[in-house]
């Protein structure tokens, strides 16, 4: 069964190099890979042109729907959504994709995902933000299920006619959709790259933001954009800031806290005003 990697790139210029690298040098063979540049304005359909594998534009419409666009033009039988922030072991294609290529299931997920720059102080917060041990981004415990794929067969992407376009939790909205779970696939090891300035945490906090009142369990939209706002407020902030950077002996979470906070918090009275959900 062919493999196809789709990434949707959005001014990655930074990073799309390193990931491209890695994934030219995977010991499964039969695979092609699909970059989607979602109207980038820096060099990064440049560095993509230097490498062998397929260039695709448009405007910018975020993440889901330029995945959707890579699936369409995609000549494998599986589908592989990776970003451009990550690199990989040489044999995570092969394990992401074996349980499928059995007959196992028809998507899967890795929770072998490591970070990459964590000795960087700000990507230590991120993890700590999150409640995640600093070096990887599933806990030890985590379940073998979730709803992001990482793989998945075509014909059921297709027939789920891929992802919803609502922003930073786009790739959720597949399994809801299919009405079934990623598995984990064993030893499909990758690694993820957190921000690593403050610069940058703003810019990601700002793209989760856009989204983040969905996360909550109430039917009024209304109520959640209310409630996320007064989660993320600056006294709340300053409190959970405070409580971790003593707890975690890092003076600096502090900093970050506010930084983070205040980019969700912008989206979130954004989202009053109809601004955009994408990146």
């Amino acid at each position: 069964m062919k493999v196809s990697v789709v990434i949707p790139v959005f001014n990655e210029s930074k990073v799309i190099r390193d990931c491209l690298t890695s994934l030219s040098k995977q010991s499964l063979k039969d695979f092609e890979v699909i970059v989607v540049d979602d109207g980038s304005t820096d060099q990064t359909k440049n560095i993509v042109k230097s490498f062998p594998v397929k260039l695709t534009e448009q405007k910018h419409l975020g993440a889901g729907l330029a995945r959707n666009k890579g699936a369409q033009e995609a000549s494998g039988d599986i589908l592989v959504f990776v970003d451009a922030d990550m690199t990989f072991d040489n044999k995570f294609l092969d394990m992401l994709t074996k349980p499928i290529r059995g007959g196992k299931t028809i998507g899967t997920f890795s929770k072998y995902e490591y970070v990459s720059n964590k000795e960087n102080i700000w990507s230590k917060c991120w993890n700590i933000n999150k409640s995640l041990p600093v070096d990887r981004m599933h806990k030890a415990n985590s379940p073998d299920t979730q709803p992001v794929f990482r793989a998945i067969l075509k014909k059921e992407f297709v027939k789920a006619d891929g992802f919803e376009p609502v922003g930073y939790i786009d790739d959720h909205t597949l399994a809801k959709k299919l009405g079934t779970l990623a598995v984990s696939a064993k030893g499909a090891i990758f690694y993820h790259q957190n921000p690593d300035n403050l610069r940058e945490v703003y810019k990601q906090a700002r793209w989760i933001g856009k989204s983040e009142y969905k996360n909550r369990k109430i039917k009024n939209e209304m109520i959640m954009r209310i409630i996320s706002i007064i989660r993320y407020s600056l006294p709340l902030t300053l409190v959970n800031g405070i409580f971790k950077s003593i707890k975690f002996l890092m003076p600096q979470f502090l900093i970050f806290k506010i930084v983070y906070d205040f980019g969700i918090e912008v989206s979130l009275i954004g989202s009053f005003f109809g601004e955009q959900k994408y990146k």
